[in-house]
């Protein structure tokens, strides 16, 4: 209809107003709210009447014939701007209503019914008037969420919400015809109530064409991501007969539910990454299909009936168990890209040569020796992806079976080791090695020739036998294998007990007396038979094989993931999330280049804490390498996830930003608009020419540089606090420990039964493998020569997954009556050498290297002392400085150490069992005495008995499976050695000058 007149402004007019029966007759009434003409002069409301009602009844008529029709919903809007149009020229004082093309906007409620009704799908289009109150849908979406935010152009997107299905019902119960008429749904799957609800609700919407259930949508606390609860679908989701796309990708499905047979229309079905071990014989019926994946199942065969499937454009089975294909795949003449990688297919059919419209072929990562050449000849091939294929190798010669001598299928011998020994014996018949703590060997059968003795020790993690890269975390405390030089016939399994940890995988590395590198990991839970966990839970266990003895540790790193790019292109999938790709187009490299993505998680409140923005959310860190490093002669692109929360409909560009980050200069560059950044619905994607560190941003702080570089470095810190305890029945024994902030509270627990201090210090940060010291200060100093004491200052080496705790005596300076208030410090790094001496009897002072000092006190020489500062033994030495040399203090100090495994000490230094009961009776209710009185009674029995008691001691503690002391004890002796010595070239230097 075209406009006539131009349409004057029209109000609802509020008052009530008074119907005539002409005013009836047309269908207008006088009731509050209704349409109504204003008051005017009698002669122009008829004129306007009789001009325009004619025009507006039309219109409305025309309306009633639409509501029957399939074009209702593409002509509704048109049909009330022709209402609005044939306005023109009412009296100014006349009212209409205003008509919005918006949903929800609209009122049409003073519409009356009595002559010539609006049809009610013209009422049913706006789902409620400007006064009508809003839908509350939270939770479980956030309370900003609106209804038209969620219903936009027949959609319905509730994956980007956890828990968001659970709004479902509500939607239905409030607004049935607009949800009737959705078109597209998106839901996630990792919540069961929600998703339950939901599944009811689905088989209503009869005009859907595209519904999506998938899972890994969100993570957990430990950042992995959160599984799809998805099993089957109800059979009333057959009646969804417009239905063409259905993606249950992420899921638990096992098979294909029989409700999707039913589907005639279906052009895409997508069911990536789910338990599929088979698919159905009727897939046939599906003779619309146009894309299939089944990527990333369990599949072994297809069904031959997959050939029925004519119209198929589009197949990925890739990342199955596939060992061979239905001839009937070459009926599929409409196939343009066949996915076939990562199986184990050994042939491929000859009837693949019939598949002429065939542009895309990846067969890579599979056991094929040879292609028909009538693939190769294909004339619409245009890429054909063969890498990792033996091809042309000589067939694999058959399994022989094993000699009946041989018997294979019979147990494995085990050996389980107790504290103390730490040599055993390996022979050809193989052995499975239980190490106290939890490590396990495996030797298999045939691995050595003859009986072969070897050992183990578990060493301190000190910075010889650690070496951490990146964002690494020590996991386990370094195990030495020994001997070095022992080479195995066949590889023997080493798995190293490893604590838990939130994020990053798990590697083992070894070092070799000169290199570090690191092994291929598996990680699994240890043996339920380990004879040091009787109780407990197996140990986490980090296995790789190797053919040689050396060091390992286990540590965490962030997902690293590796492939070659050939000058064909490659694909780069992350192990961490499948949306990270890196694509490398044909002719990008010159020459085969082997290329490196790792992927570090970081956490949305971690980034909201550090800049004090509640909006800021981050994508994961890509840190990409290559081998060599050279830049690209093709851009290669790059697909990261969108920040957390953000999708491509609710993004505002301005305040997105891609950062550039140099490992080297340890700087970040906004990128941005440098880059060309294409955002789809829940993915960023970009082209680069070479690689570094990427870093996506969404955040409302405008210089994003140098707030990117502060969070980049606070991430490698950890928040930690300092404790100092002093064990109730002895004041002089001190505990120190640094733990991360997160632990304090429940160490504290564990210990204050038989420990008691001040409060921990205030939080500070310290790296991962960061050096730092305790110093005590203020007439407190620690009571012997110890080997981690440098300048009077205790050394320890922060590992965030071990417990950086040591236990030490301590003395007053100077003897005075009293309560000595003293203090221990903490600084970080190198000890300061610029402390004057008068200060340090005070207090080595706030340096730059300063992080906490907390209270210490000790009571004088005229006050209570406790059991261990009492007279009660008579001064020892024992030893002498040329075989290794001990003092009292230096046994107090290994007293402390030595705890339940007292009694097995004392029999492996040779006292009766009659005297270690009558001790064990004096002292049954003090451990700490009892400890004490052991040890001096072997002591003062030594003194007598010439050189060697010092290595004696040492012998003893390593057969009571005490490795960790008798290397302290070694550490000491060689402290005392290097001393004597010095002295003596001193003395001799002191000589020879007195004599010149």
């Amino acid at each position: 209809m075209e406009r006539e007149e131009s349409c004057e402004e029209v109000h609802e007019d509020e008052g009530s107003q008074v119907a005539t029966g002409e005013e009836k007759r047309r269908g207008y009434t006088g009731t509050s709210g209704a349409m109504t003409l204003g008051k005017g002069p009698k002669d122009s409301r008829k004129r306007n009447k009789e001009r325009h009602g004619l025009k507006v009844t039309q219109s409305i008529e025309k309306v009633e014939e639409w509501e029957n029709s399939d074009r209702l919903e593409e002509e509704l809007l048109p049909s009330l701007r022709r209402i609005l149009r044939n306005q023109a020229g009412f009296h100014e004082e006349e009212t209409f209503p205003s008509i919005s093309p918006s949903y929800g906007r609209t009122d049409v409620s003073s519409i009356s019914s009595s002559s010539s009704p609006l049809p009610s799908a013209l009422l049913s289009t706006f789902s409620m008037s400007s006064t009508s109150p809003q839908l509350s849908l939270s939770p479980p979406l956030p309370p900003s969420v609106e209804v038209d935010t969620l219903l936009v152009d027949g959609r319905l997107v509730l994956d980007v919400y956890q828990g968001g299905g659970a709004v479902m019902s509500t939607l239905w119960e409030s607004l049935p015809e607009r949800m009737k008429r959705l078109q597209c749904v998106r839901l996630g799957s990792e919540d069961e109530e929600a998703l339950e609800g939901a599944l009811k609700i689905l088989p209503q919407l009869s005009q859907l064409r595209s519904l999506a259930i998938r899972g890994h949508r969100f993570y957990d606390a430990c950042g992995d991501p959160l599984p799809g609860l998805l099993t089957s679908l109800p059979p009333a989701i057959s009646s969804l007969s417009l239905l063409v796309h259905l993606d249950l990708s992420f899921n638990r499905l096992s098979t294909l539910p029989s409700c999707v047979l039913s589907l005639s229309h279906l052009s895409e079905l997508i069911l990536c990454h789910n338990q599929l071990e088979s698919l159905p014989e009727e897939l046939g019926v599906l003779i619309h299909l146009q894309r299939l994946s089944v990527l990333g199942n369990k599949l072994v065969t297809l069904p031959p009936e997959v050939g029925m499937l004519l119209e198929l454009q589009e197949l990925d089975i890739s990342f199955n168990l596939l060992e061979n294909l239905p001839e009937e795949l070459g009926q599929l003449q409409n196939l343009q890209s066949l996915e076939l990688s990562n199986n184990k297919l050994e042939r491929l059919p000859e009837t693949l040569g019939s598949l002429q419209a065939l542009r895309v072929l990846a067969i890579h990562s599979n056991e094929l020796r040879s292609i028909p050449e009538c693939i190769q000849s294909l004339p619409q091939l245009k890429r054909l992806d063969i890498r990792n294929n033996p091809l042309g190798r000589p067939p694999t010669p058959p399994f022989l079976p094993p000699v009946p001598a041989v018997q294979d299928d019979a147990p494995m011998p085990e050996l389980h080791l107790a504290f103390n020994q730490h040599r055993f014996s390996v022979s050809p018949a193989g052995c499975h090695v239980f190490i106290p703590g939890g490590a396990e060997l495996l030797f298999p059968r045939g691995c050595v020739v003859g009986v072969t003795e070897l050992k183990w020790a578990e060493r301190k993690p000190d910075k010889k036998w650690v070496q951490l890269e990146e964002h690494d975390i020590l996991l386990s405390r370094p195990l030495e294998l020994l001997p070095h030089g022992v080479t195995f016939d066949k590889p023997v399994e080493v798995c190293v007990p490893y604590h838990r940890t939130r994020k990053g995988e798990v590697v083992v590395r070894r070092y070799d007396g000169q290199f570090w590198s690191t092994l291929p990991t598996q990680t699994r839970r240890g043996s339920d038979r380990h004879s040091s966990r009787p109780r407990g839970r197996p140990a986490r266990l980090a296995c790789c094989t190797v053919k040689h003895f050396s060091w390992f540790v286990a540590c965490s790193r962030p997902v690293r993931d590796s492939c070659s790019v050939s000058p064909a292109g490659a694909l780069l999938v992350s192990r961490y999330d499948s949306g990270i790709k890196l694509t490398f187009p044909p002719e990008c490299t010159m020459n085969t280049r082997t290329v490196t993505l790792q992927v570090l998680h970081v956490a949305p409140s971690e980034v909201q804490d550090l800049t004090g923005d509640p909006q800021a959310s981050v994508s994961p860190l890509l840190c990409l390498s290559q081998i060599p490093s050279m830049h690209f002669l093709q851009p290669v692109r790059v697909q990261i996830p969108l920040p957390p929360g953000l999708t491509g409909h609710t993004v505002d560009m301005s305040r997105l930003h891609l950062l550039h980050g140099d490992p080297v200069a340890h700087t970040w560059t906004d990128i941005t608009a440098q880059v060309s950044l294409y955002i789809s619905h829940i993915y960023a994607i970009f082209t680069v020419t070479h690689f570094s560190w990427y870093w996506l941003w969404y955040t409302t702080h405008s210089c994003i540089s140098g707030v990117v570089r502060k969070v980049y470095h606070r991430l490698k810190q950890f928040k930690v606090q300092f404790l100092v305890l002093q064990r109730k029945t002895d004041l002089a024994q001190v505990l120190l420990q640094c733990l991360p902030s997160d632990k304090v509270d429940t160490r504290l627990a564990s210990l204050s039964e038989q420990y008691e201090g001040p409060q921990p210090s205030d939080v500070c940060t310290l790296l991962e493998g960061e050096q730092f010291f305790a110093g005590f200060e203020r007439g407190i100093d620690i009571s012997a020569d110890r080997p981690d004491c440098s300048e009077g200052r205790l050394a320890f080496t922060f590992y965030s997954h071990l417990k950086n705790i040591k236990e030490v005596y301590v003395c007053p300076t100077l003897k005075q009556e009293g309560t000595v208030r003293g203090q221990v410090s903490f600084y970080r790094g190198e000890a300061p050498n610029d402390i004057p001496q008068e200060v340090a009897l005070k207090r080595k002072g706030l340096d730059s290297q300063w992080m906490a000092t907390l209270p210490l006190r000790l009571p004088g020489t005229d006050g209570e002392t406790s059991l261990y500062s009492e007279k009660q033994y008579p001064p020892l030495n024992l030893g002498d400085p040329e075989s290794g040399y001990l003092t009292e203090t230096n046994l107090l100090a290994i007293s402390l150490r030595i705890s339940q495994d007292w009694r097995c000490i004392g029999m492996n230094l040779g006292i009766s069992y009659e005297e270690l009961d009558r001790i064990q009776y004096k002292h049954r209710d003090n451990l700490g005495a009892l400890v004490l009185e052991m040890l001096f009674h072997w002591a003062r029995g030594q003194q007598k008995s010439g050189l060697g008691a010092v290595p004696r001691l040492i012998e003893a503690l390593v057969e009571s499976g005490r490795r960790d002391l008798a290397e302290e004890v070694e550490d000491i002796v060689n402290l005392g050695k290097r001393k004597y010595r010095e002295s003596l070239k001193r003395t001799s230097l002191l000589l020879c000058v007195l004599l010149l």
